[in-house]
């Protein structure tokens, strides 16, 4: 049961806009080329707003949350019950996103796509589970095709709120405990690689850990082999609500098109299986961090995607977008602050 709305193709870029942004560039009061990787998001996000000079003033973060069943294969250093606790630290303002996303004036909400927690009505906090957590993926099917869906309309919600709300960008974030294992299968999964290339410490887990965590990804993708036909049969058996929730997001942005500012491992997985479905989206993503976890370079390598900052980040939430947030804006403050040649009288380049 495919969600008919996920058919539907991404928005085009303005080409207009983009070629008259390219063209300020050349004009602005620098040689050409020389705020390198600035000049090139300044451009795309021309493209993306259709206006030569591109603004970020509204941002929407969204931290989707929820459990999985596999944490009963000991693959997370931290019990399940945290996932419910840090739904109430992120309502509290005490994440380490929640305070990026105060600093910089940044509109955040969790949304609760399938935590085990039950938890009172939260400030910010909206409930849209698809289940109580994930069944345990080593024993059978992740989720029914009914919660998958319900998983990827979540995460459409979210960003129907963040266009209601103006956003000119998107930034997701998730939470759930073993929600790395959840990713590294379905990595492993689209990208035919073995676990042992991708899997990590996660939470903090020791080499033992690794290992045993690598081991239990094994089994499960050996289970399921067979019925991992498709991106969304990945997702559906081996991955988690909020990698979905992520996934159904990152292409209601391309449709609509709102910009993305993808985070770290987890979320550049469901970057993965979202360009699998609609590769066309991937004019709308750019990419936070490259994370501390051993899998990510080879996502990016797989995406043929380059981070714009790289500081041994590995928390999740979106927490390393929002880190790199300034530097969306920066590139948009040069863009269309910096004086062109023929505004502040300096000599262009010579051609002779």
């Amino acid at each position: 049961m495919t969600p008919e709305w996920l058919a539907a193709p991404a928005k085009p870029l303005d080409q207009v806009a983009t070629e008259a942004a390219h063209a300020r560039q050349g004009q602005l009061t620098k040689p050409p080329g020389s705020l390198g990787l600035l000049e090139d998001i300044a451009v795309r996000l021309a493209g993306m707003q259709g206006r030569e000079k591109p603004e970020l003033e509204r941002v929407r973060i969204a931290v989707f949350a929820a459990d999985h069943g596999v944490a009963a294969e000991g693959v997370s250093a931290f019990p399940q019950a945290v996932t419910g606790q840090m739904i109430l630290n992120f309502a509290r303002g005490g994440a380490a996103v929640s305070v990026l996303a105060q600093e910089q004036g940044a509109e955040l909400e969790v949304v609760d796509v399938g935590s085990v927690a039950e938890l009172p009505p939260l400030p910010n906090v909206v409930v849209q589970k698809a289940a109580m957590g994930t069944a345990n993926f080593r024993r059978g099917p992740a989720m029914d095709s009914a919660q998958l869906a319900a998983a990827l309309q979540a995460g459409q919600a979210a960003v129907q709120r963040a266009l209601d709300a103006k956003a000119q960008l998107f930034i997701g974030g998730e939470m759930g405990i073993a929600n790395t294992t959840a990713a590294t299968a379905v990595a492993c999964a689209l990208l035919g690689l073995e676990p042992e290339a991708l899997a990590g410490p996660g939470t903090g887990l020791d080499a033992a850990g690794v290992r045993d965590k690598a081991r239990v990804i094994r089994e499960s993708l050996a289970l399921h082999q067979a019925a991992l036909s498709s991106p969304l049969d990945v997702l559906r058996h081996v991955g988690g609500f909020e990698i979905a929730a992520l996934c159904g997001a990152y292409l209601s942005c391309a449709q609509a098109g709102l910009p993305v500012l993808v985070d770290g491992f987890i979320a550049s997985t469901a970057a993965l299986v979202a360009l699998r479905i609609r590769p066309e989206a991937a004019d709308w993503f750019f990419y936070g961090h490259a994370s501390a976890e051993p899998g990510h370079a080879r996502l990016m390598d797989a995406l043929n995607a380059r981070p714009l900052v790289d500081l041994g980040l590995r928390l999740g939430e979106g927490s390393g977008a929002a880190v790199a947030l300034p530097l969306l804006r920066l590139a948009c403050a040069l863009h269309g602050k910096m004086a062109t040649f023929g505004e502040a009288g300096v000599a262009e380049k010579s051609h002779g």
